[in-house]
């Protein structure tokens, strides 16, 4: 192209351009209700700590944490300086048969805080690409002990597993599968585990049910004999769905049955990793430890996209320890971004933050107090249950007839025009804030939520 006519065409697209409104067209935004938002923009210029800012200047209280991610809080120092710097010593290098310092240190540095075993790291772009990533090694895993007809993967309803194809096949939110096609076959789904005629407005683990629920695994062992089946992955606490909690007793059931069939156990925990649950992970938090463990999000506290699956040293070994030549790649998986410089240094630095500021245990001091918050929204109108666990919360409402949905949409923005932002599931408002959210900002986030409420 010219230049007479890239001028050309330079100009013409800023005259379509408003001076202080984005132009909206070309962006196809992600899980957004495009035309609602595009009709009433909500724009975010700025955030430090724990608060967003609009373009005009108005300061947002985050109650989600960005998007489950900015467990630190935003544009933290120590973070920062370690992006600024790390882009101008290392912008890129390839992760082929190529590497640099950073993703060796900071591999060993994760597992310093991983439950013991799980000590390989495998480094991704995404929770979605940590999913798909953990199903590839499970089912390459029984290939190279010579159980090639290990290929099944068992997922659970209201799972959420990211957006890739591998994601949404064993995720359970029929938003997310039924648009799309078959999607991978050789899958199921073990019952969901939200009981309110038993659980409802539990304050952390759910009391009843628990071995119950994961007696279903063996019902579907049974159908497909557990020669056929991989791998189970679940989240240990159902975020995306609306913050739906394992019973007591739950996980370790299901622990117990993977181990008797000898099928790979896989927890995501892309939204629970990092201190979300009060604890490094929600493993450490349950005291049960997987095979598998995908992690994004808060890895890199939301600066820089990373991602990371966590193994157990046998399933590397397994899967490394190969008979061929030194120059053939043992797993033939990877992402141009794996372990990427400015990701690295990112993540290196919210792991100096987590430490020095106690941040992945922050949520267990809190607990109690943010339980205590969000269960005096019993009674309120429309309000039938509340969920939470560390610092993450949940308050369902009834829906409006008709219009699935909503009701909890109509909170949301109403809480955003008082300045809270909190996040829909369906018609479930959930929270998960900052780890260093303070317990005024606790009052002001639970209190807002109140205020809407109580206009019916």
């Amino acid at each position: 192209m010219n230049k007479a006519i890239d001028a050309s065409l330079l100009a013409q697209t800023a005259a379509h351009t408003p001076a202080h409104t984005p132009a909206m067209d070309a962006f196809w935004m992600p899980f957004t209700a495009s035309r609602q938002f595009k009709s009433a923009p909500r724009l975010l210029a700025k955030a430090k700590d724990m608060h967003f800012w609009t373009p005009e200047g108005r300061q947002i209280l985050d109650g989600i944490a960005g998007l489950w991610c900015v467990n630190a809080g935003h544009a933290r120092p120590k973070i920062v300086e370690a992006v600024q710097k790390q882009v101008a010593e290392l912008d890129y290098a390839p992760p082929f048969n190529m590497a640099h310092p950073k993703s060796f240190e900071l591999a060993e540095r994760l597992i310093q805080i991983t439950p013991a075993g799980l000590n390989r790291v495998f480094f991704t772009n995404s929770g979605s690409e940590s999913v798909d990533t953990a199903l590839k090694m499970a089912v390459a895993y029984h290939r190279a002990r010579g159980q090639g007809t290990r290929t099944r993967f068992i997922g659970r309803e209201r799972g959420y597993h990211g957006v890739n194809f591998g994601g949404i096949s064993v995720g359970g939110i029929v938003g997310n599968r039924k648009t799309f096609g078959p999607m991978l076959t050789g899958v199921d789904h073990l019952r969901h585990t939200y009981d309110p005629a038993r659980n409802g407005y539990s304050r952390g683990v759910p009391l009843h049910g628990g071995p119950e629920l994961a007696e279903d695994l063996e019902r579907i062992v049974a159908l497909h004999d557990a020669s056929t089946i991989a791998a189970v992955i679940v989240e240990p606490v159902a975020g995306s769905t609306g913050v739906v909690l394992p019973p007591e007793g739950y996980l370790q059931r299901l622990r117990e049955i993977c181990d008797k069939h000898g099928i790979l156990l896989i927890f995501d925990e892309v939204i629970t990793g990092f201190g979300r649950l009060g604890a490094p992970f929600g493993a450490t938090r349950f005291g049960v430890t997987p095979d598998l463990m995908t992690t994004a999000k808060g890895i890199s506290n939301g600066t820089v996209p990373m991602g990371a699956v966590f193994a157990r040293q046998a399933i590397h070994e397994t899967l490394t320890n190969v008979d061929s030549a030194p120059h053939v790649i043992e797993f033939a998986h990877g992402y141009t971004y794996s372990g990427h410089p400015l990701a690295c240094a990112a993540a290196l630095a919210t792991l100096d933050t987590y430490a020095e500021e106690g941040l992945l245990t922050r949520g267990a001091e809190l607990e109690s107090y943010f339980a205590d918050a969000l269960h005096a929204l019993k009674g309120l109108p429309h309000v039938i249950d509340i969920r939470n666990i560390g610092l993450v919360g949940a308050v369902e409402l009834a829906p409006l007839a008709g219009l699935p949905g909503k009701r909890a949409f109509d909170v949301f923005l109403q809480c955003f025009d008082l300045g809270v932002l909190v996040r829909t599931t369906g018609d479930t408002i959930a929270m998960s804030p900052p780890l260093i959210i303070s317990k005024a900002q606790i009052d002001q986030l639970v209190g807002t939520l109140a205020d809407v409420l109580k206009r019916g």
